[in-house]
């Protein structure tokens, strides 16, 4: 996919074709970094820990995106978040699924 930087306010956020958040000179959308800050309560120290390919200035800025536009991401994780348990719902059991059920060793 060819990515088209556009300039923001956000040193180090750009957008992909798609119009998601990037952090710049990455493939990781800000929508990621967040998802782990949220369900983790990494710091952005932490999260520099677990992503070290990340600036601290790049996680600022991602984290700052976030909270200026907030109602939308939000809204867009839970649309994401939607979308993975209807495909989770609708897919048919694991093979090892159904071999655990068969053994008893699974409800």
């Amino acid at each position: 996919m060819t990515l088209y930087p556009v300039a923001t306010m956000y040193e180090h956020v750009e957008f992909d074709s798609a119009g998601a958040p990037l952090i710049s000179g990455t493939t990781m959308k800000v929508v990621e970094l967040v998802t782990a800050h949220l369900a983790y309560g990494w710091s952005p120290e932490e999260l520099h820990f677990q992503y070290p390919y990340l600036t601290l200035g790049q996680i600022y800025a991602a984290l700052a995106y976030y909270w200026d536009h907030k109602t939308e991401m939000d809204a867009d994780m839970k649309r994401r978040f939607q979308y993975v348990e209807r495909a989770r719902k609708d897919a048919d059991p694991s093979p090892l699924v159904t071999k655990l059920r068969v053994q008893g060793l699974l409800a």
